[in-house]
């Protein structure tokens, strides 16, 4: 058999007889359907951001940050608040089957579920549709989660008792305080520190005893006989003790 005599040659079409680059069309073959994204596109996003970021700008001018005082790891009294967006997950804490024995539950096993499904949402419902309508799961799971996290939210803001919070981080003043003094000793051994601050400065549960204005004679009757929602009974010490005690305390006054 001679060479190519008998054979034949068969081409097919969806082969291309010049390999060409993947490389996109120009965007001047779109005419209104596409731009450049250097400069046009860019700069167009730059101007938005430069619009939002002038306006969070003018709104920390305008409402500055509500700093409270300064942290103090001995007031057991004060109940801290999360950031807005976490204030979700404080609420769900709130409830019973979320509390107590069950916390583990409330900080961990629900939200691992809920973060969860949202995750797995995109590998549950796998189909090519865009219209919601016609993706079901996915839609139906985001909703439930958007649903839940705004009713919390509104549920954590509407119960908490603002004035309070307002009042036990409300800055107050300082105070010099000789920490080595006798009257601070008694101070801390009539675990006054607990309603008052290690600072006196006050909290949640006690006032300030900051510039009292009281007399030595005022504040040992009031150590004795109690006041306000201080009970009568708390000091424990003997005269001598409530003498130096409360001519420490009368004496304090800011810097």
């Amino acid at each position: 058999m001679h060479r190519g005599k008998g054979m034949k040659f068969v081409g097919d079409s969806r082969v291309p007889a010049e390999r060409k680059p993947n490389i996109p069309k120009d965007y001047s073959e779109f005419p209104g359907k596409t731009e450049a994204f250097w400069p046009n596109f860019l700069l167009k996003e730059w101007l938005v951001g430069a619009v939002f970021l002038i306006g969070f700008l003018c709104l920390t001018v305008a409402h500055p940050s509500p700093l409270e005082r300064v942290a103090d790891p001995t007031d057991t009294g004060y109940i801290p608040l999360p950031d807005w967006y976490f204030l979700f997950l404080y609420q769900l804490l709130k409830y019973t089957y979320a509390a107590g024995p069950y916390t583990v539950i409330g900080a961990f096993i629900m939200p691992g579920l809920a973060f969860g499904a949202l995750l797995l949402a995109p590998f549950i419902d796998r189909g090519p549709e865009r219209k919601p309508s016609k993706r079901p799961v996915a839609v139906g799971m985001m909703l439930l989660g958007v649903a839940a996290t705004i009713f919390l939210t509104w549920e954590s803001v509407a119960t908490h008792d603002w004035e309070a919070a307002a009042e036990q981080g409300k800055i107050k003043a300082e105070a010099e305080i000789d920490k080595e003094s006798e009257g601070y000793k008694i101070f801390t051994e009539q675990t006054c520190v607990s309603c008052h601050g290690d600072n006196l400065a006050g909290g949640a549960a006690g006032p300030s005893l900051v510039d009292t204005g009281l007399s030595p004679e005022e504040v040992a009757k009031i150590a004795v006989e109690g006041q306000g929602g201080m009970p009568a009974g708390i000091f424990k010490g003997t005269d001598e003790e409530l003498k130096v005690l409360s001519e420490f305390v009368s004496s304090v006054t800011a810097k």
